[in-house]
């Protein structure tokens, strides 16, 4: 090709380039405000890799409630603040319904299962997950009792450390573990068994891996990231890790299949595949069973662990606040039964301080990313369909104009001035809307009865000085990783 060509072959590319720029341009000219982007990075230098929901605080503060920032060359809505993400998620629910598949996700699900899908087929597999669990007892009595099991072998477990500094981490994993396994497999595993073990390690290195800054990158610019050495490729393996425990299982199940009595989630899932497999759309098929496992255990394990993490952090930190509970547990519970769901109506002061776990604790403070499912006029903007949404819960669980102190740990948030027990708007930890966390009774379960339970055996001290307990997060970017710590298991008489 001589230099002519060449040069004309260049303006037809440059000039494509810069028409396809345009019609992007305006496209997203009527959305939200927000600051400038750059070219390729956008906004990135304004947004803190480790802390991005204080980085959008700080814009909201000159861009508003309802803001444009720009990852990269994606463009995201961010919603800041009760009213705004109540109106997307509730008022305009459809709308703002949609699931981002990010790249690091779909690394882990293939774009399979039912947290990560869009369209009817996250409508049938999200249908058929929420009655399936209710099938087997979560929202009723009998995943009630599951659990209070449970709580028994996590407090036998303690009892091996008395006297003795603990990392808590492991076994409080296991044991939030094993009630998941109860619901997705039909039984439980010693917090020894090799596999289980080993599934608890590869989940919550996962989860810790998915809040670091280079895989945060990945998200962003995939393609270049393959090339990079960097925490997001230590994260593939433990993936991979992962589906080879979970397809084990899986097979497990397979083999003990009974058509007319399913045992589990598993075993219900695989009947559906079955009824469905001459159905070429079906949305039950293997990739989308191991997808919503896969799913179910990020959600249902390490997120409910690391809450139970975090309190126990914090009543170290502040030890009359333990005491409180424990004078709460003796009038209500006593130590001749163990506690019940029942129980928490007549302890307000323990609800409140639980809740204030959740809020302070604020696990997931970008919330997980939405998209618009169709172009939409919210609050005057347009929205393209497909356009990342961000509704930062953070906003909600540290809105200064909502709670006395955000920025302390403070069970009184949850208490009126009689000491009864009160509900803020504002708390929401499992999200709202079509897209509600799917776990949330069965989380709220755990964290009552294995905190009571652990209270009515245990006395928790911290090490080192109560007042050098750092309970700021490890890492911050997408999920709140607690530090880790140790603590000293004292019997409480």
């Amino acid at each position: 090709m001589d230099l002519f060509s060449t040069l004309i072959l260049a303006g037809v590319l440059i000039g494509l380039i810069f028409i396809m720029f345009l019609k992007k341009s305006n496209l997203y000219s009527k959305m939200p405000p927000g600051p400038t982007p750059l070219p390729l990075i956008g906004n990135m230098l304004q947004v803190n890799s480790r802390t991005p929901h204080e980085s959008f605080m700080k814009l909201s503060e000159t861009y508003g409630p309802v803001m444009t920032v720009y990852l990269g060359p994606h463009p995201v809505v961010v919603l800041v603040g009760l009213q705004a993400i109540q109106e997307a998620l509730l008022q305009q629910a459809d709308a703002f319904s949609g699931r981002a598949c990010l790249p690091m996700f779909k690394k882990i699900t293939n774009g399979f299962g039912v947290a990560f899908t869009n369209g009817e087929n996250w409508k049938q597999l999200r249908r058929f997950s929420i009655t399936t669990l209710r099938d087997y007892g979560v929202g009723r009595r009998s995943i009630e009792e599951w659990i209070q099991e449970e709580a028994q072998n996590l407090v036998k477990e303690f009892k091996k450390y008395q006297g003795s500094p603990l990392d808590p981490k492991v076994i409080l994993s296991c044991a939030v573990c094993n009630v998941i396994c109860s619901v997705l497999y039909g039984k439980r595993f010693e917090y020894k068994s090799a596999i289980f073990t080993h599934l608890v390690s590869v989940v919550s290195t996962v989860v810790a891996l998915i809040s670091t800054p280079m895989t945060q990158l990945y998200n962003i610019f995939p393609n270049l990231c393959k090339f990079l050495p960097g925490s997001h490729k230590e994260l593939f393996k433990q993936i991979d890790e992962m589906n080879i425990t979970i397809k084990s299982m899986i097979l497990e199940c397979s083999k003990n299949l009974s058509n007319d009595s399913p045992q589990n989630f598993v075993d219900s899932f695989l009947l559906k595949m079955k009824e469905e497999k001459e159905n070429p759309n079906s949305s039950f098929t293997y990739d989308d069973l191991l997808g919503t496992i896969n799913n179910l255990f990020m959600a249902g394990t390490e997120t409910t662990s690391t809450t139970l993490r975090y309190g126990l952090m914090l009543l170290i930190k502040y030890p009359h606040i333990q005491e409180n509970i424990q004078k709460e547990i003796e009038a209500v519970i006593g130590h001749e039964r163990s506690p019940c769901m029942e129980d928490r109506k007549k302890m307000p002061f323990t609800d409140a301080v639980i809740h204030e776990i959740q809020r302070f604790s604020d696990l997931l403070p970008l919330n997980v990313i939405h998209t618009t499912t169709k172009d939409t006029i919210f609050r005057g903007y347009f929205i393209p369909a497909g356009t990342m949404v961000a509704p930062l819960l953070h906003s909600l669980l540290f809105d200064k104009t909502l709670w006395e102190s955000p920025n302390s740990f403070n069970p009184g948030h949850f208490l009126d001035e009689h000491g009864h027990f009160k509900m803020n708007p504002a708390f929401l930890p499992f999200s709202t809307g079509k897209r509600v966390c799917i776990g949330e009774h069965l989380a709220r379960t755990e964290i009552f009865l294995f905190m009571t339970s652990l209270l009515q055996n245990f006395s928790f001290r911290s090490i080192v000085d109560p007042e050098l307990v750092n309970i700021t997060p490890d890492e911050s970017s997408f999920v709140k990783v607690p530090r880790s710590y140790k603590l000293l298991v004292c019997p409480h008489q």
